[in-house]
Formats: structure tokens, C-alpha cells, sequence
């Protein structure tokens, strides 16, 4: 009887997935390391009818063509622009070409995914946002796929309930060359700060290395101090977050697990752990099998990029969306990129509360 239920739930899961059919034909902008390592394994996996592969070289078409015979390659943006069965196209080329792609897609009203960052300035996501609302695409979203990780899902519902004492996060990697570490790689952490804790403003910043920054930010209910660096290595690279909250201590880490640290009881305003030793709870909220091969095991999925991946498909689908990652909620996130940018430009001191601050923009 067991076996046969087991059997039987196994069969309406397959049954399921097999379903979960798509009437629109996407188009995909870009062949490079990223995407073919974190977004075209989602969409394969999802059965998602690519129907062009842009690439800016002829002979990269060809290969393209005869290794997915069932797609058509090209270098010719008109002709994905000029299909109209054409209803989504995904993004993943040069950052530097990205605002001028993500805008002829969206003057064509077509929905776009595009990868971080989507453009260079906020004046140019300024003109995206209004592009879109002008020319009618139903769908502009960003690949900042944090927002979509299990373990921050988690954690931001868990924050919503708490009081917020402080945060400490730490993204350290190796040297970057490939291009702007501002909004290459710290557009994530920023980002995700963001999004946990609203809209920030700068109160420190210091250069401590070349592409390396300490921050200290003030959200509306929280300060946090933020170590951004290339300093490190990307053998050891690092994804760290904790946050204080009056009842205990989160942890988060590389996006794989979160744990909640519960504060001990007081006595009197005393700590009961000074005078009777106790030992340390901690609450896993959320953790990565690391034996079991399944798609929830996986770190694409881990990473959140499944998950707004889905979300961009089903939300063209549909035609509305319900998007993390709309084009216009990054504008605050390139508000707080720009600020340290220009810092960069025009360090200055200048006072906060009464302190003399150092090296700050504000």
C-alpha cells in the first residue's frame, strides 16, 4: 500500500513537470561563460522554446547552429526584433552593451530579462524605466537572482517580524580584471541589502584596497557595516550576512545556509548565561543537502537563478508580472551605487549627528 502511494506521487510529480508547457517563443542575446553555465541549463531544463541565439561573431553562429541544430543563430538583432512571435528576450552580453540592447528591446515592446548590471548610470536606468512605460513591454527584469535564493525568502520574512539591531556582511573575492567591480560584482551585496532593509544611505566609506571598500550604511530601521573587496581569493571566496535583532543573531552563508541564534534569557537585566552555563541553540532555518542530487540541492537553484528565471516565464505567459526584480525596484540599488561612485570622484568630510566624519559621502 505504502509503495503504491509512493509510486503513484511519483508518477503526478512527472506527469506535473511534463506539463508545465510554454506558448511564447524567447530569444537570447549572448553566449559567454555566465550564461552558459547558470541560465541556459534553467531553461533547457524548463523546456523553454528558445527559438534565436544572438551572438555578435559569424563563426560563433555556426558552431552555435550545429550544436543546437533546433535554433537559430545570428547576428542580427533586427531579425529577433522583426519576429513577432518573438515575446521575450534574454540578455547576457558585455555590460557595456547592455543599455543599448535592453533599450531597442524595449522599444520594440517585447519583455526583457536582462543581466546584471543593465546599464552603466542611473540616469540610463532612469531612461529604461521610462522607455518601458512609454513603449508598452509588459515585462523588464533584472538578474540580480539574490532576491530570489531560498534562504533570503526565508530570512526577509523572518526580518519583517523582528527588531532590527544591526547587519555585518562581507563579499570578499579575488582580483577582477574583466571590468567594473562596482557594478559587476557589488551590485549583488547592495543589492541585497536593499532589498532585506530598504532604501540606505551612505554614513562611511573608506578605500582600503584597490576595488575594495568598508562601508557603513543607515537603512530606515537599521545601520549596517558592509567589507566589499577583491583583496581576497576566489578559491575562498566569501558570501557572508549576519543580522542583530533583539531576539537572536541570523546567519547567512554563501546563500547555502541560514541559521538563528536565539538570545539567552536575562535575570534581573543579567545575562543567564553568566551565571549558569548553557548550551548554544541554534536553529537551522535553512541548509543545502549536500548528498542528495535533486534540482532544490542544486546551486542554480540555491543561487535563485531557477526561481527568477521561472518567474520572468511565467510572468510573459501571463502578461503581468509579479517580479522581484522589476526594472524599476533597482533604482534605489543605483542610487546607493552611484553614491559610492561618486565618492569615489569627490571624497569630502563632512558632519552627521554631530560627528566629524572622514572620507564620507552623504
Amino acid at each position: 500500500m505504502i509503495q503504491q502511494l509512493i509510486e503513484r506521487y511519483k508518477r503526478l510529480r512527472t506527469e506535473r513537470f511534463l506539463a508545465q508547457t510554454y506558448q511564447c517563443s524567447y530569444a537570447f542575446i549572448g553566449m559567454g561563460q555566465h550564461s552558459l553555465t547558470n541560465i541556459y541549463p534553467v531553461l533547457h531544463y524548463l523546456g523553454v522554446p528558445l527559438k534565436y541565439i544572438c551572438v555578435t561573431s559569424e563563426r560563433k553562429a555556426r558552431l552555435i547552429e550545429r550544436k543546437f541544430p533546433y535554433m537559430k543563430a545570428t547576428t542580427s538583432l533586427d531579425d529577433i526584433l522583426a519576429d513577432e512571435a518573438i515575446k521575450g528576450v534574454f540578455v547576457s552580453a558585455s555590460p557595456s552593451a547592455h543599455f543599448s540592447l535592453a533599450s531597442r528591446i524595449l522599444q520594440s515592446a517585447k519583455s526583457l530579462f536582462i543581466e546584471k548590471p543593465p546599464c552603466q548610470s542611473l540616469q540610463e536606468l532612469d531612461a529604461l524605466i521610462d522607455q518601458q512605460r512609454l513603449y508598452g513591454s509588459p515585462i523588464a527584469m533584472v538578474g540580480l537572482q539574490k532576491r530570489y535564493a531560498p534562504a533570503v525568502q526565508i530570512l526577509q520574512k523572518r526580518l519583517c517580524k523582528e527588531h532590527l539591531v544591526s547587519y555585518d556582511l562581507h563579499y570578499l573575492t579575488g582580483n577582477y580584471q574583466e571590468g567594473n567591480a562596482l557594478l559587476d560584482l557589488y551590485i549583488h551585496p547592495l543589492d541585497l541589502v536593499t532589498y532585506l532593509f530598504g532604501k540606505p544611505e551612505i554614513i562611511t566609506c573608506q578605500i582600503v584596497a584597490p576595488a575594495s571598500y568598508i562601508l557603513m550604511l543607515r537603512h530606515p530601521q537599521i545601520v549596517g557595516t558592509l567589507e566589499l573587496s577583491t583583496a581576497y581569493t576566489w578559491t575562498s571566496a566569501e558570501e557572508s550576512l549576519k543580522v542583530c535583532t533583539s531576539k537572536g543573531i541570523y546567519r547567512l552563508s554563501q546563500m547555502e545556509k541560514l541559521t538563528f541564534e536565539p538570545k539567552p534569557s536575562t535575570i534581573l537585566g543579567v545575562p543567564y548565561e553568566k551565571i549558569h552555563n548553557q548550551n548554544k541553540t541554534v536553529e537551522y532555518l535553512y541548509a543545502r543537502n549536500n548528498f542528495t542530487p535533486t534540482l532544490l540541492n542544486n546551486q542554480i537553484y540555491l543561487q535563485g537563478y531557477y526561481s527568477e528565471i521561472l518567474s520572468f516565464i511565467t510572468s510573459v505567459e501571463h502578461g503581468h508580472s509579479s517580479a522581484l526584480t522589476d526594472i524599476a525596484t533597482v533604482k534605489p540599488t543605483y542610487e546607493i551605487l552611484m553614491g559610492i561612485d561618486s565618492f569615489l570622484k569627490n571624497p569630502m568630510e563632512i558632519h552627521i549627528e554631530g560627528n566629524l566624519q572622514h572620507n564620507c559621502y552623504d
